[in-house]
């Protein structure tokens, strides 16, 4: 029997569906969920976390995995794709470039700080270093799960990562209205609200937690929030591609040095591998097209939502696969990890705006 349309395969994937629609549904009745940090991803984890730590569903699960793996792997690229309707080109011209040098700065900075003392210091894994710095640098919980099918990495590993952009993400929320009111009384001289808004959009993980956070400051600090976040996210993509090559050709070049009986693959021959998620391109190829007004106004909100579905559902998949015990094998150092990259998002990202604004208004 052909795998998609085995029973067990289409009740698994029903499951993941069920949980992810439930999860949107939670987050457009109850509004104080998503004004509080707490998106449909978050939710729809949370839920498959619960579920799937439960003793006697775990037979159930392990039945019906085909689908929930392909929930979480296919579905998941599909949901990634689809997020750059979210996204144009032109976004950039909103907050010039300026606020395009912080974001690459902040970005730049909070990714090889988060490996460098991931693996140098904290001694982890390689992997959860990558995706705690990807999803601290980019835009949190979907950085992640588009940072996982490049690095391969187990499902507790991407739980852990995620588990961090919520709690410090979360602190963003409340804290950063209060460092509003401080910086508006010091630093006076500096155009507010649009460079506050710029400094949010450039520091907090989500884009939720952007808007919820910015939101408390004032609608004008939410719009320019809003887009500086959007470009940050722009990022992924081309992240992504850079990751892969570089999973794909040095990582496995150096592992080649090491043994004379693997044959020295191309960097060309190495792109055409299984290891490169081809979705990256086709992520970049949807933001093209949106900044084209290649797709009709009117399909895009629609399609903005069946792609809010689908990562929902991927991340009730994740959340049915990962069990708690090796969660917390993992220990505290990923969230000494998070913790750190938070500080340094919260006050070297404020230097980076600071340095950067001064710089600009010199020019």
């Amino acid at each position: 029997m052909n795998t998609y349309f085995n029973p067990r395969f289409l009740i698994g994937l029903l499951m993941c569906s069920c949980l992810g629609f439930f999860a949107m549904t939670l987050t457009d009745r109850f509004i104080w969920l998503s004004s509080n940090g707490l998106g449909s991803l978050t939710i729809a984890i949370i839920l498959g976390i619960t579920l799937g730590n439960l003793p006697f569903l775990s037979s159930i699960i392990k039945r019906h995995l085909p689908g929930i793996q392909f929930t979480k792997q296919r579905i998941l690229r599909l949901g990634i794709i689809l997020y750059g309707l979210r996204l144009t080109f032109q976004d950039i011209s909103d907050v010039g470039f300026l606020g395009a040098a912080i974001d690459i700065a902040v970005f730049l900075s909070t990714f090889i700080l988060a490996v460098y003392l991931g693996v140098k210091h904290f001694k982890l894994d390689k992997d959860i270093a990558i995706l705690i710095g990807a999803g601290s640098a980019i835009c949190g919980a979907a950085a992640v799960l588009a940072t996982e099918p490049v690095v391969k990495a187990e499902n507790e590993k991407v739980t852990v990562a995620i588990s961090t952009v919520v709690i410090f993400g979360t602190v963003s929320i409340f804290l950063y209205p209060i460092l509003y009111q401080l910086s508006h009384h010091y630093f006076a001289s500096i155009e507010f609200p649009m460079q506050f808004g710029i400094y949010i959009g450039s520091t907090v993980h989500e884009v939720a937690q952007v808007l919820a956070a910015a939101k408390s400051v004032g609608s004008d600090v939410a719009d320019t929030a809003v887009i500086t976040k959007m470009m940050r996210v722009m990022m992924l993509g081309p992240f992504l591609i850079a990751l892969s090559i570089y999973f794909n050709y040095f990582s496995k070049g150096e592992k080649v040095t090491q043994s004379s009986h693997v044959t020295k693959k191309t960097l060309s021959s190495r792109m055409m591998g299984s290891g490169i998620p081809w979705f990256a391109f086709l992520f970049v190829l949807v933001i093209a097209l949106n900044s084209l007004a290649f797709l009709p106004k009117q399909s895009i909100q629609p399609l903005v939502y069946f792609d809010n579905f689908l990562l929902a559902a991927a991340m009730a998949a994740l959340g049915l696969t990962t069990h708690l015990s090796a969660i917390k094998n993992a220990g505290l150092k990923p969230l000494f990890l998070a913790l750190i990259l938070f500080f340094w998002l919260v006050f070297g990202g404020a230097f980076i705006n600071i340095i950067a604004t001064v710089f600009w208004n010199l020019s």
